[in-house]
């Protein structure tokens, strides 16, 4: 989700020392995959590479070096995951650790840039060596990127970000940081909508929410949503970029039928989300007929919605359900869609 950047900057922001840790190649089994972060201060932890031994061992290796004047800023350490540790997995993981200081200031303000654009950019860490000193560096991706759409690596390179440098003869990572493929549109902000934003704050997702009552939107929202306070609801509907998943939940069910009769007209929709019952997808239908839309079009509406078999009517109990059906199609998409190829150019 990328939310470690903008941690990093608020620890930046405050002075606080920090240390970013990132997952950096993985062989064999691991609890978190390649590109997981954790920031370790001397006092607190954000985020996590996975738990247990692992990260107990990876904090301890930050805060050392937080206390030592001497310690370079970036560095490696590998961890086999067996009988020395503690944990099953059986793998090893190569975890980097980068010291952030105020110098890195403008990489990380470029990556809170890029990851707002729709193809991303990438990261690259060298590590330096034989005469070539350290960097970090942050580039837009080529055309040939572009045409991901922000699809993550897959397939072998998925659990492998570092590499030796056969030119300059050093470690680099190279990591792309992207928006999340999966886009969802909330159009409701009542008791069900409250609940399903505050469950998708937490995962890979970006989230659009809309109403028109802007009094009902809290005054903070997880970083991966954005409020759009519109009596014009239709008009987000026709800006969501393709691929989107939609979600109808508001209080008027004739705000419901407009809504969905405007979505009907996209051909690239993703995800096609109705709050209700099986009686009021009865109803809408013999609405939808009544107006000479094929069924065809309408039958792609998931109304129920929620993940089969997860019952309840309470609004987090919803909630779940939705979120799991969500995750469930953005784990599907990329095996569809088969494995992308994505290179990088490098950009001064």
């Amino acid at each position: 989700m990328n939310t470690w950047i903008d941690q990093a900057l608020w620890c930046l922001d405050r002075q606080q020392p920090t240390v970013l840790v990132t997952v950096a190649w993985v062989q064999g089994s691991a609890p978190r995959e390649a590109g997981a972060k954790m920031l370790v201060s001397e006092d607190c932890q954000w985020f996590t590479i996975g738990g247990g031994h692992l990260e107990w061992k990876a904090s301890g290796f930050a805060r050392a070096h937080l206390r030592a004047d001497d310690s370079p800023d970036r560095w490696v350490e590998s961890l086999a995951l067996g009988p020395s540790l503690g944990q099953c997995c059986g793998g090893i993981v190569h975890l980097l650790f980068e010291r952030l200081r105020d110098s890195d200031r403008d990489w990380l303000q470029a990556l809170r840039i890029g990851r707002q654009s729709p193809v991303g950019c990438t990261r690259e860490v060298g590590l330096g060596g034989m005469g070539v000193a350290p960097w970090v560096r942050v580039h837009e991706p080529d055309e040939a990127a572009a045409a991901d759409q922000g699809v993550m690596p897959t397939g072998p390179d998925a659990d492998r970000l570092l590499h030796p440098d056969p030119v300059l003869g050093c470690l680099t990572l190279r990591e792309p940081i992207r928006p999340d493929p999966l886009h969802v549109v909330i159009f409701g902000a009542g008791h069900v909508g409250q609940a399903l934003v505050h469950v998708l704050g937490t995962l890979p997702c970006r989230v659009t929410w809309v109403d028109a009552r802007d009094d009902l939107f809290p005054d903070a929202v997880p970083a991966n949503v954005s409020i759009e306070a519109t009596d014009t609801p239709e008009a987000v509907i026709d800006e969501a970029p393709p691929e989107s998943c939609f979600l109808i939940m508001t209080h008027d069910h004739a705000l419901d039928q407009r809504l969905c009769e405007q979505l009907l007209r996209r051909d690239d929709v993703a995800y096609f989300g109705l709050i209700g019952s099986q009686t009021k997808r009865r109803k809408f239908e013999h609405r939808f007929r009544a107006r000479g839309i094929a069924p065809e079009r309408y039958a792609r509406i998931v109304c129920p919605i929620g993940e089969p078999g997860i019952e309840g009517k309470q609004p987090a109990v919803i909630a779940v359900a939705v979120a799991a059906q969500l995750l469930r199609l953005r784990t599907e998409r990329p095996r569809r869609a088969g494995t992308p190829v994505s290179t990088e150019t490098i950009v001064h």
